[in-house]
C-alpha cells in the first residue's frame, strides 16, 4: 500500500462520514429518515476498513462508483455528454450482470453508487436489485419525468435509493436546455415526492448562462421550501462541438468553490460540487483513485467524461478490472490532471488518454501527462 493512498483512503473515509453527518443533521425530524442513516454510517464506517483492508492486498477500491446503466433517454437536452458519445444501446448490461457487479462492489466496500443513465429509470427494473443492498446508498440521477405511483411506491420502501431530478434552475433555464414544460412537469413530481417524505435532491449542470441563477441564496431557499436537502453541482464539460458557449468564464470557476463552502455554512442541506475540492485531495479523483465509471456495456472507464477502457466486466471481476494498468497510469498522474478550463482535466487531456490504450505495457510506464 503507497503511503499516498493510505493518506487518500484516509481522507475519503473522514469526508464520507462527515457527509453523512450532515445529512443526519438535516433530517433529524423524519424519525424513518434517521432510522435509516443512522444505520447507513454504521455501514460506512464497516465499508471504510474494508477498502483499507483490500488496499493492503494490492487493491485499491474507491469508495464512489458512478454506473451508468443505459444510454437511451426520454429527453434530447442541449450538449449532453451522453448522447454526444453515441454509445451502442443494444449491448447493454443485462439485469443478471449488473446484480453481479453490485454485489462484488459491496464485498469490496464500495459505499456509494450513483446511477446515471442516459435516463436510468428507462430501465426502472434495476429497483428490485438496489433494495437487496440497503447499507449501499444509490443517489439515481433522473430527469424525473418518468417517476409515476408505482415508482414512488418503491422509493418510500428503498431510503436508500435517492432520486436526483436534473434541473438546470427555474422554468426559464430547465426549458431552454431541457425542453418545453419540463420544469412543470418535475415540480408536480416534487410535490408528490415531498408529499410522501421521500428524500431526494437536485442536480444542476453549472454552464455560463445558468450560473448567476443558480448560484443565489434566493433560489437555495426556494428549493429548500420544496423539500430540498440535497444539491449537486456539476461542471459543465463541452464533449460536442459547438457547445463551449456553456463552459463556465474563469472568473465564475474560481467562484464555485467558495459558493459552496458557503452555502455549506448557512443552509441546512448538503451541497456537492463534481469536480470539486479535488486540489485539496491532490488531483483528479478518477480512475478508481476516488471513483470509478461502469458504462452501460460493462466497461470500466476513468470517468463518464473520458469513456476509455482496456477492461470489461462482462468478463472480468471488479476486484481484478481495478487492477486495470490503463487506470493505474492515470492515478498516478492524479497530480497533474487538476481542474481545468470545462472542468473535467481528462477531457482536456484526452489525447494523452487515448494514447495510453494503444500503448505497450512496457511503454505506458515511461507515458507522462503533460501539466495543463
Amino acid at each position: 500500500m503507497t503511503e499516498d493512498n493510505f493518506k487518500l483512503d484516509r481522507y475519503l473515509n473522514r469526508e464520507i462520514k462527515t457527509l453523512f453527518k450532515d445529512v443526519l443533521k438535516t433530517i433529524i425530524k423524519e424519525p424513518s429518515l434517521a432510522k435509516f442513516f443512522i444505520q447507513t454510517y454504521r455501514w460506512q464506517k464497516r465499508a471504510g476498513n474494508l477498502r483499507l483492508s483490500w488496499e493492503k492486498k494490492g487493491v485499491h477500491v474507491p469508495p464512489f462508483m458512478i454506473f451508468s446503466i443505459t444510454n437511451r433517454c426520454n429527453l434530447s437536452c442541449k450538449g449532453c455528454y451522453a448522447q454526444a458519445f453515441k454509445r451502442n444501446s443494444s449491448s447493454e448490461l443485462s439485469l443478471e450482470k449488473f446484480e453481479e457487479i453490485i454485489n462484488e462492489a459491496y464485498e469490496l466496500g464500495i459505499s456509494i453508487i450513483l446511477i446515471a443513465g442516459g435516463e436510468p429509470l428507462v430501465r426502472k427494473e434495476f429497483l428490485t436489485i438496489t433494495g437487496k443492498y440497503p447499507d449501499i446508498v444509490f443517489p439515481v440521477f433522473t430527469n424525473g419525468l418518468l417517476i409515476d405511483e408505482e415508482m414512488i411506491k418503491i422509493l418510500e420502501k428503498q431510503k436508500n435509493v435517492i432520486p436526483v431530478l436534473s434541473i438546470e434552475g427555474n422554468e426559464e433555464e430547465t426549458d431552454s436546455r431541457r425542453g418545453c414544460g419540463v420544469y412543470e412537469h418535475i415540480k408536480k413530481i416534487i410535490e408528490k415526492l415531498k408529499s410522501r417524505s421521500v428524500f431526494w435532491g437536485i442536480s444542476m449542470t453549472l454552464t455560463s448562462k445558468n450560473f448567476e441563477v443558480i448560484t443565489e441564496e434566493t433560489f437555495i431557499k426556494e428549493v429548500m421550501g420544496l423539500g430540498c436537502r440535497l444539491f449537486f453541482y456539476i461542471g459543465y464539460v463541452p464533449v460536442k462541438e459547438g457547445t463551449e458557449e456553456f463552459i463556465l468564464n474563469p472568473e465564475q470557476e474560481s467562484k464555485v468553490q467558495s459558493i459552496i463552502n458557503i452555502f455549506k455554512s448557512k443552509f441546512p442541506a448538503i451541497f456537492i460540487a463534481f469536480p470539486g475540492g479535488e486540489k485539496e485531495m491532490g488531483g483528479c479523483l478518477s480512475s478508481g483513485r476516488g471513483f470509478v465509471h461502469v458504462s452501460p456495456e460493462g466497461n470500466l472507464e476513468p470517468c463518464p467524461f473520458a469513456p476509455y477502457s482496456d477492461t470489461s466486466l462482462q468478463n472480468l471481476a471488479l476486484k481484478d478490472a481495478l487492477k486495470s494498468e490503463f487506470l493505474s497510469k492515470i492515478r498516478e498522474n492524479h497530480n497533474k490532471l487538476s481542474e481545468s478550463k470545462g472542468g473535467c482535466a481528462l477531457w482536456e487531456n484526452r489525447q494523452w488518454v487515448q494514447s495510453l490504450l494503444n500503448a505497450k505495457p512496457s511503454e505506458i510506464a515511461e507515458m507522462k501527462c503533460k501539466p495543463i
